[in-house]
């Protein structure tokens, strides 16, 4: 019993009884046992009761209050540590009183001795300084000048006191002397006269005082040069003579190259190089110059021509960055370093930034000029468009190999490269004409024509083909349209990836102010629907193609029919429109993700069809279904291989079976006599599982059942299913339409209606129906909607990327496919 584990937190009950009896023959021993657990128990009460005493004397109250009175006792103790602590600091403070006071005066007086032999210091210095500049030993003077102004500073705090203010104005005093004597020292050798040249060493040796006295003085003299310099610069160059003129530029940058040359040969080298005289020069030459521009440019206004504005900019550009590389240093730093902190460096080439709107409005009509012949319909057909085969005997699949006398067709429409490397090249060289507004005016122009090239080019293809006239008669496809819509898918494609990396691009040049405004997310978007568009036109030539077989299924009389033999003559024909359409399809478009959306909607398009002619071919009979779901199944064998292993995915599958499942229910129900009754309701609670009065009578009618008979179907229904609560109210068959449209795609592709709207009645948005499904079509890849579907912007697949942008080249090349489409 001591082994026990009756004190183990996780005690388990049914344990220790088996260990208590292992076996029947250990039931015998059930007094024993009892013994010792009572035993058990004494010994484990005893325990609690010495625990309980234990704790009740730990609990006595004389004992918690002998504590406190210890603690209490402890407090007054340390109070009286502290009062002692306190008196022993007062006593040592007080010894120490006059060593403090001692300690004091001897730094007083350190001071005072120092201050003295400073103040010694200083008057002897400055007498040495008058002495220096009556006599111009500017070496001296530079040393001498910075001595005092260093052991002035020190004086600073005593101002007051008559004595050293004394001393400061005498500093002030020398030193405007110095200022007024290196005026003239300057202004002579600005103006020397050659029969006296100066020496070069004296006025380097002033240029050391200069230092000394200051940043303010030292541009005051530099300042002074630069403006002599340029003094004749002014004079040639006015904006009212002819030199000055537009296009005179470049002899404005010469002029200005000569005089670099001569003050770095000449005058230049008497400054210490960390002056940059050579940048101050520079400086306000750009200064002049701009305001010279500037003022050029709005007199000029209307008259101000592309050409001439481009040659001028383009000069100044260059000159500018010239400049630039011969110092090694940035425009911007350059400029920043020798201008005042209140004054904005700003570059000669910005006085064109207002005037850069007609480079934009040029832009704008050569984006013009370039897409109308591919907006105008009369001309498309030797632009854009593939060649149309005949379709007048047959709809042969038209080869992709390129022969030895044809070159192969496009695989995007080769106005859209051309689009883009025209973007590219306008972009690059606006870039470097100006990162600010104009960059952001051209970003607006591209953004615009992206919108009408999406509308005007590629919407309108679909739309022309849309409204070509067909014989009613006419059940072939065309194959050419079936090309131009996979051309269309590409070039949308194209554009929407390529539109992407262009927004990176003129975010990565436009300026700051500018970047957080830069989005084509828009115009993506629209090139998104032109996909959607141009898959529905592919969906809609699939449809012409099978509309014969259909309207043979939804024509045949299955009241006459006595047995099944095999499936229908009209399954083949059906199955070869939809392989040659399909396989039309496949090398054409270049994502396959857009193959997978096709497959998908093309699933849902024909099981769509299929449902709406079995219908109207009503009533079928039980032959009549029997029939139909050996065809159902053949066509489910055709849908299920038309993929292929590239592009078939587990979605697609799921998503096909999920509808002919529906389908095959509904006809085997229809398959069930209807003698007796019972079992015909059995089997109709069991496959659709409904309790619906509307939708048991959809299958009487499919069904051809007289309506005499139907009455007491439907008594018979109501009283077995009002005995089955786990029946749904609706099902499926709910969606059903009994009397179908005669096609299920309508519309025109365009951004206003970018989903494929397979829907056969009111409320087949239901997900109950058997064409529940095709309101929203299944989806083994991205879908072929509108921006909100996630076409393809948020589902490239991985190595499907196009890198179209990054690359001037690539473009050159792309654009080059034009030449090699097959002719009109």
């Amino acid at each position: 019993m001591s082994d026990l584990p009756l004190d183990d937190a996780q005690l388990r009950v049914v344990d220790v009884l088996n260990q208590l009896f292992p076996d029947e023959a250990s039931l015998s021993q059930l007094e024993k046992v009892q013994e010792k657990l009572a035993d058990n128990e004494r010994q484990l009460q005893q325990e609690i009761d010495l625990l309980t005493d234990e704790l009740r004397r730990s609990q006595d109250p004389n004992r918690m209050q002998l504590i406190q009175e210890m603690i209490s006792d402890l407090l007054g103790q340390m109070s009286c540590i502290r009062e002692k602590a306190s008196e022993s600091e007062a006593v040592v403070r007080n010894i120490t009183k006059d060593i403090q006071v001692l300690d004091l005066a001897k730094k007083n007086l350190i001071t005072s001795m120092t201050t003295l032999k400073r103040l010694q210091m200083l008057a002897n210095a400055l007498t040495q300084l008058e002495d220096q500049v009556k006599e111009k030993r500017y070496s001296e003077v530079a040393h001498t000048l910075a001595a005092v102004k260093q052991i002035s500073a020190t004086f600073k705090p005593y101002i007051t006191i008559p004595r050293i203010m004394q001393l400061w104005k005498r500093v002030q005093h020398v030193t405007g002397e110095i200022r007024t004597q290196l005026d003239g020292e300057f202004e002579a050798f600005y103006l020397q006269d050659p029969s006296k040249p100066a020496k070069v060493s004296h006025i380097t040796e002033a240029c050391a005082v200069v230092d000394v006295l200051g940043v303010d003085v030292r541009t005051q003299v530099i300042e002074r040069y630069v403006t002599l310099e340029l003094k004749e610069y002014r004079r040639i160059f006015r904006a009212s003579d002819e030199a000055g003129h537009l296009d005179n530029i470049s002899r404005r940058f010469a002029w200005f190259r000569r005089l670099l040359t001569s003050h770095e040969n000449e005058i230049g080298r008497v400054f210490p190089a960390e002056w940059h005289v050579s940048w101050w020069l520079f400086a306000k030459f750009v200064a002049i110059t701009r305001d010279d521009l500037s003022t050029l440019l709005s007199k000029a206004d209307q008259s101000l021509t592309l050409k001439i504005l481009l040659d001028t900019l383009q000069q100044t550009i260059e000159f500018e960055s010239s400049m630039s590389k011969k110092w090694a240093t940035p425009l911007d730093e350059l400029l920043k370093a020798t201008s005042l902190p209140a004054t904005p460096a700003r570059t000669m080439s910005s006085a064109f930034e207002p005037h850069l709107g007609i480079f934009v409005e040029a832009q704008d009509k050569a984006l013009g000029n370039m897409l109308n012949p591919h907006r105008n319909p009369k001309t498309r057909g030797s632009l854009d468009t593939v060649t149309k085969p005949s379709t007048a005997n047959s709809t042969p699949r038209p080869s992709l190999a390129a022969t030895d006398h044809e070159e192969p067709a496009p695989i995007v429409m080769p106005s859209s490269t051309e689009l883009f490397y025209f973007y590219a090249q306008s972009l690059e060289q606006c870039a470097k004409l100006s990162t600010g507004q104009a960059l952001f005016d051209l970003y607006g122009v591209q953004r615009k024509w992206l919108k009408i090239y999406a509308e005007d080019v590629l919407l309108a293809t679909l739309k022309r083909s849309q409204t070509q006239v067909r014989k009613s008669t006419d059940t072939r496809f065309d194959a050419a349209e079936l090309q131009q819509a996979c051309l269309v898918t590409n070039t949308a494609d194209y554009c929407q990836k390529t539109a992407l990396e262009l927004e990176d691009k003129i975010k990565e040049k436009v300026g700051e102010a500018f970047k957080g405004r830069i989005t084509l997310q828009s115009e993506r978007d629209l090139f998104l629907s032109v996909i959607s568009g141009a898959i529905n036109w592919q969906l809609h030539e699939l449809e012409v193609a099978c509309d014969g077989p259909f309207v043979t299924l939804s024509r045949v009389n299955w009241s006459v029919m006595n047995q099944v033999t095999g499936h229908s003559p009209y399954v083949d024909d059906l199955t070869n429109a939809i392989d040659q359409v399909v396989e039309l399809v496949k090398p054409l478009v270049e994502q396959k993700k857009y193959l997978r959306n096709f497959l998908d909607k093309a699933c849902s398009l024909i099981l769509a069809r299929f449902t709406n002619s079995a219908v109207k071919s009503r009533p079928l009979r039980e032959i009549g279904a029997e029939q139909l779901l050996i065809d159902l199944g053949v066509l489910k064998a055709c849908l299920l291989r038309l993929p292929g292993e590239a592009l078939s995915s587990s979605g697609y599958v799921r998503s096909l079976t999920k509808i002919a499942t529906r389908l095959e229910t509904l006809l085997k129900v229809i398959v069930t006599p209807v003698d007796p009754p019972e079992g015909l309701i059995l089997n109709y609670t069991l496959l659709i599982g409904d309790a619906s009065f509307s939708n048991f009578q959809k299958i009487l009618d499919l069904k051809g059942t007289p309506k005499p008979e139907q009455n007491s179907l439907l008594d018979s229904f109501v009283t077995i299913a009002s005995t089955k609560p786990e029946l749904e109210s609706t099902s499926f068959l709910t969606s059903l339409d009994m009397d179908p449209p005669a096609t299920v795609m309508v519309g025109t592709p365009g951004p206003s209606r970018a989903i494929l709207p397979l829907v056969m009645t009111p409320s087949s948005g239901s997900d109950h129906g058997v064409l529940g499904v095709l309101s929203s079509p299944p989806l083994s890849g991205p879908s072929t909607g509108s921006s909100a579907d996630g076409i393809a912007a948020k589902g490239n697949e991985q190595g499907q990327k196009r890198e179209v942008f990054s690359d001037i080249r690539r473009f050159v090349s792309f654009g080059l496919r034009r030449d090699a489409q097959p002719p009109s």
